[in-house]
């Protein structure tokens, strides 16, 4: 578990500097965003999921991406420190820590 937490906060300050529109003011910050997307991946992204189930099942899973970059950004939005610019760094930002979690997983 604190494998997957630290790829997820090198995700996050690697997406910080190489996508254009996510900043993340320091290592503190990316740990309580790392933190906060654990949490909302396991309460609110499978309410989510379950609301939008037939769009979900349309389009074979893809809009779990859709889910998964509107959590990022809802995070930026009251967390101090980290600001996503947008939709498409939010999307990237996502699939970043998103491929981060799914190597952590393999290595615990």
């Amino acid at each position: 578990m604190l494998i997957r937490l630290a790829l997820i906060i090198l995700a996050l300050l690697a997406a910080e500097r190489w996508i254009p529109g996510i900043e993340v003011d320091s290592f503190y910050v990316a740990l309580i965003v790392a933190v906060l997307l654990g949490l909302a991946s396991i309460t609110i992204k499978p309410l989510l999921t379950l609301l939008t189930l037939p769009i979900h099942l349309l389009t074979f899973g893809l809009s779990a991406f859709l889910i998964n970059a509107g959590i990022f950004y809802f995070l930026s939005t009251f967390v101090q420190g980290f600001t996503v610019s947008g939709f498409v760094p939010a999307l990237l930002g996502s699939l970043a820590v998103s491929l981060a979690g799914a190597i952590g997983a393999h290595l615990d």
